[in-house]
């Protein structure tokens, strides 16, 4: 909107030139959405009705952290899509698409969280019923890439460091998509179960891919990197530096002592904008590296179900998964698993960065 608006004054005034820069309006979207998240979680904090109910799947420490607020992801999400909707162009369908993916996953996360209320067991939906959703709008996803991409370009993918080499996935493509953006909006989902843990890992992966549609946006990044260049990509960035301004200002209050919990509302829409990024700048196979905490998680569940199941429940992989759980169970106290895991993530994304410049 702002674009819209100040940009053509730059005749008038040579300030507003500012506005035609995207470094410059993702600045803004990120300031933008770190300030309204910092002001309006306190009010939620005060008047939330949705409260933390503790599974009992999780360690016993974790019983004093019922009652907490939760499903921040009401507040932080919608603030990341308004704050989006007014620093980037309103004409790139690449926006629409994040904004919609994003809005679809946090409704479906707060209808979960909700669910959680009713009974006696923490339920929430079920698993089959996440991930129908989860597919339905992958597919949504995969029909959109087919009107945004040429014909040559839609079913490729970048493959990591190597040089001018994408990966044609052809007609597995769709299943390639769903598979991706499954995995990654629940390696999230999976993620966010410490205070803090989910948010501070999370910033610096969409950092990754907030870089990545700037480059693919600007014509000598572009070839200068070997990467695909898109046009409107870069309007990307300022989505994504508003996911990323929103989730700094929620990790303020979700840093240990928690004060407010995201829920799957938060963690379900985080990980759908993450998903959406990789996938529409064409850098899923960067996914693994880049957001290697939400792998390692995601992979400590599925080495936990396959030991269990292969013993018919004699024998555990971890002492309990996901993997931040483990490490609480050998004794190592919550802000230092955080702390570690950030670094961790930290150190994978700047690998990922890495294996972009030496193309």
């Amino acid at each position: 909107m702002f674009y819209h608006l100040f940009y053509p004054l730059k005749n008038y005034f040579s300030f507003f030139n500012i506005f035609r820069y995207i470094t410059t309006r993702s600045g803004g979207a990120f300031l933008t959405s770190l300030i309204l998240t910092i002001i309006l979680i306190p009010l939620y904090i005060k008047w939330g009705i949705i409260r933390e109910r503790i599974s009992d799947k999780v360690p016993e420490n974790h019983e004093k952290k019922s009652g907490t607020p939760t499903s921040g992801g009401t507040i932080f999400i919608p603030v990341a899509i308004l704050s989006t909707l007014l620093w980037a162009k309103l004409n790139v369908l690449f926006v629409y698409l994040a904004i919609f993916v994003t809005l679809y996953m946090g409704v479906m996360g707060l209808y979960d969280d909700l669910s959680k209320l009713k009974g006696k067991e923490k339920e929430g939906l079920s698993i089959k019923s996440k991930l129908i959703f989860q597919f339905i709008l992958s597919f949504i996803v995969v029909v959109c890439l087919y009107k945004l991409y040429p014909h040559d370009v839609v079913t490729k993918t970048q493959f990591l460091s190597f040089k001018n080499i994408n990966i044609d996935f052809g007609v597995f493509y769709i299943l390639f998509v769903m598979f991706v953006f499954v995995g990654t909006t629940n390696s999230v989902n999976l993620t966010d179960g410490l205070d803090g843990l989910a948010a501070s890992t999370y910033i610096p992966v969409i950092g990754v891919f907030i870089l990545l549609a700037y480059f693919e946006g600007h014509r000598v990044l572009a070839n200068y990197l070997h990467l695909l260049k898109i046009k409107d990509i870069g309007e990307l960035a300022i989505f994504g530096s508003s996911i990323a301004g929103a989730a700094l200002g929620f990790l303020w209050y979700n840093a240990y002592p928690a004060e407010i919990f995201m829920g799957d509302t938060g963690s379900q829409g985080l990980g759908g904008a993450l998903a959406i990024m990789s996938i529409l700048t064409k850098q899923e196979l960067l996914l693994p590296v880049a957001g290697f905490v939400f792998f390692m998680e995601t992979l400590s569940v599925i080495l936990q179900i396959y030991v269990y199941r292969k013993s018919r429940g004699r024998k555990r992989f971890f002492k309990k998964a996901p993997i931040h759980h483990h490490f609480e169970m050998i004794g190592w106290k919550e802000p230092k698993i955080v702390a570690r895991m950030w670094i961790i993530s930290l150190l994978s994304s700047i690998l990922a960065l890495t294996l972009i410049k030496i193309r």
